[in-house]
């Protein structure tokens, strides 16, 4: 499990993102996928945003490359702030410089994000020279350079080869290496690890822990993959019906979970330490939102809800300088506080 030396003095974020809301317009209305959401970003650290599908974490990470469709997709508000500058407010060209060479994107499926017409060498090589002022041959070698660094075997062969040509977790680390090939500052991987088996997905994680060893990358993890979380991260944000509901070291999250929706993404994974015969699943639906709740969008869900839950949004509770949680039973008027913590 990573942690968080917390001795250490916090670094200036690299990334900041500050009360981002975007919605998606439909013939049905107008959905509001994330809804406040404030994230900071440290050089060289794994932040994993988790949550169920549908809670807002990849429209997160797409509006931060500025990849969701628009239209239907439409930033209401808020700040993607990168060096002081603002991502939002850059046109499509001036983004397109920032993409691969700045930030650089893992896509959830490999199959479907690489082209099965051209050779997996001259997809690799086209963000060289998009980025960079090499020659053709140097673009070649540095592509062949990145796929032995993401543990491919025989590169300079493989890179004639189309991705049909390879298995499931090869062609994840040739996404890798696209990601990685201009040395970007942040790397964003959303859902690495889907869809491969156990032992693959162990191989992915540790070498996304390796080039961040090598590399010094940042990365940004989305998953709702709690073992992965686990394995890979220093800090963890949860999200629900897009907000950020709690948030803290990956240590305080699987020790110490606040939030009655941590609590229970946490008790609904198999344990190897616990004879269980059957998981606990999380009762009910989340909320619908093209009218999202007025109060806490967990309420409907939560066996411990009060009054209030359902009336008004919490407003985030410090519980230290990396833990913080949006929940009623947090707030320092609760009564029984110190009873009312999620085990």
């Amino acid at each position: 499990m990573s942690t968080v030396n917390l001795n250490k003095p916090l670094s200036k974020p690299l990334l900041r993102i500050e009360d981002l809301r975007v919605c998606f317009d439909t013939y049905a209305g107008t959905v509001q996928a994330v809804r406040g959401v404030d994230l900071d970003l440290r050089p060289g650290e794994v932040l994993a945003i988790v949550g169920e599908s549908g809670c807002g974490k990849s429209v997160t990470a797409q509006a931060v490359m500025q990849l969701n469709p628009s239209p239907p997709a439409r930033v209401e508000s808020g700040r993607i702030l990168m060096d002081g500058q603002d991502l939002l407010a850059l046109t499509d060209r001036q983004m397109r410089q920032i993409r691969g060479r700045e930030i650089s994107m893992i896509f959830q499926d490999p199959m479907t994000s690489l082209n099965p017409t051209a050779r997996i060498g001259r997809q690799i090589e086209e963000s060289i020279l998009q980025h960079r002022r090499v020659s053709r041959a140097e673009a070649r070698a540095r592509a062949v350079e990145t796929l032995g660094l993401v543990g491919i075997a025989n590169p300079q062969a493989r890179m004639r080869q189309y991705p049909y040509e390879f298995s499931g977790g090869m062609r994840q680390r040739v996404m890798i290496a696209m990601a990685l090939v201009c040395s970007p500052k942040i790397l964003i991987a959303d859902e690495p690890t889907t869809a491969l088996d156990v032992t693959i997905q162990s191989q992915i994680i540790d070498l996304l822990l390796d080039l961040r060893k090598k590399l010094g990358t940042t990365i940004l993890i989305i998953t709702h993959d709690m073992g992965v979380v686990a394995d890979i991260a220093d800090r963890v944000a949860v999200m629900y019906a897009g907000l950020i509901v709690e948030q803290g070291t990956v240590r305080e999250l699987f020790y110490q979970p606040r939030h009655p929706y941590t609590a229970g993404l946490l008790n609904s994974i198999p344990r190897m330490n616990q004879r269980k015969t059957a998981l606990v699943p999380i009762e009910g639906n989340p909320p619908d939102l093209l009218h999202p709740p007025a109060g806490c969008p967990f309420a409907g869900r939560c066996g411990r809800c009060m009054r209030i839950c359902a009336e008004s949004m919490p407003d985030k509770t410090q519980l230290t300088g990396e833990h913080f949680v949006r929940c009623w039973l947090e707030h320092e008027y609760a009564p029984g506080r110190e009873a009312s913590r999620v085990p």
